[in-house]
């Protein structure tokens, strides 16, 4: 059986549109305290700010170190679907305390916020969006992978904001749901609507951030990115831990599209995931005719059209990393470096589709 906690969640009176931050947290103590004192900081701070500890096995450190920051905490202890389940479980707690047109904020315990986020991200709220996530940027260290990491970061706030702020994402660092949307989520889930199960996030899902965007979009609401919606989070600092968290993430993608089959919403994701395999697969043989040329000749041939098309690949990647710092510009230049990074991705990508034709159990590891 579920159990929490007896903490008493009372959310002030209304005022304005009134905005409640969640974060879920599990074993988080050396993180949570900065990720809170980050809300504080915000140009409009949120009017509640609660933790959602889950079966913490820190002797609740976790617990005390946020409360000890100033926020509330919902201890819960025995709840299925690690994160999802968490932010069900608090969701019925809070909601029925909320008006429709009131918002919630759902971030990391490992994410800063910068001190304007929350202030764009309620006005970013205007006619048919209903949820606003995070443009998500590395933490410094890491070496040269955690550059490697801030660059593909740099690149995604880049792209999102040649696309008019959209959001392809709402990041689980940080996002911002109307109360409406939400309710409605669980309505449409309850009613078959929605895959998932009957609750506002889909325990079932390795991603749960990009199955609920899928939801929100769905639903016919829009999904916004601002530029200024800036958050911080971790990167991995080793090869290891890096595969474990893009093989949850790539994995968790194609099962989500899977689950909602071919539609409206989905054709572009599906059209995505099917580029990112020719992509995959062009660069393999590439690297193959490489290796063959090399063989057979001792040596590779020179074509001006093709170092043409080269040379501008390179401007693109320099380009797309310029605000990210010389130390970027620098590597994207050289060019090799982030190849051989790219085939580590590509490497993911066909382990996550083989796991998922040969029905491998899913696997969620904690990175």
């Amino acid at each position: 059986m579920s159990t929490a906690s007896e903490t008493t969640l009372t959310l002030r009176p209304p005022a304005a549109a009134r905005i409640v931050a969640l974060i879920p947290a599990w074993n988080e103590a050396e993180r949570i305290a900065a990720a809170i004192h980050g809300l504080q900081a915000q140009s409009r701070v949120p009017d509640e700010i609660i933790t959602v500890t889950n079966n913490c096995t820190d002797g609740g450190a976790t617990r005390e170190t946020a409360r000890d920051a100033g926020a509330w905490v919902l201890d819960l202890h025995n709840i299925k679907g690690k994160k999802a389940g968490a932010l069900n479980h608090a969701l019925d707690e809070i909601l029925p305390g909320l008006d429709d047109h009131d918002l919630v904020l759902i971030q990391d315990a490992d994410t800063v916020l910068d001190p304007g986020f929350v202030e764009h991200a309620a006005a970013g709220m205007r006619r048919k969006v209903g949820a606003v996530g995070g443009v998500f940027y590395g933490e410094p260290g890491g070496g040269l992978l955690g550059q490697l990491q801030r660059m593909e970061y740099q690149r995604y706030a880049w792209e999102i904001g040649r696309r008019g702020d959209h959001a392809v994402v709402l990041t689980g660092t940080a996002s911002l749901f109307r109360v409406r949307v939400l309710r409605q989520i669980k309505t449409a889930r309850e009613t078959g609507r929605l895959p998932g199960g009957s609750s506002y996030y889909t325990i079932d899902s390795l991603t749960e951030d990009d199955e609920i965007t899928k939801a929100v979009k769905t639903l016919g609401y829009r999904t916004m990115s601002p530029a200024a919606c800036r958050v911080t989070t971790e990167v991995m600092t080793s090869l290891p831990a890096l595969w474990d968290q893009r093989l949850r993430w790539q994995r968790g993608a194609l099962e989500n599209l899977r689950s909602y089959g071919l539609t409206k919403v989905t054709a572009r994701y599906w059209s995505q995931q099917i580029m990112m395999g020719l992509g995959a697969l062009a660069f393999a043989l590439y690297l193959t005719f490489v290796a063959l040329q090399l063989a057979y000749l001792g040596a590779l041939g020179i074509s001006p059209f093709w170092t043409a098309i080269g040379a501008v690949f390179i401007v693109e990647k320099v380009v797309s990393v310029w605000r990210a710092g010389w130390r970027s510009r620098l590597l994207a230049a050289v060019l090799v470096i982030e190849l051989l990074y790219d085939l580590f991705q590509h490497a993911v990508y066909f382990r996550a589709l083989t796991d998922l034709v040969l029905r491998r159990e899913e696997q969620w590891v904690a990175t």
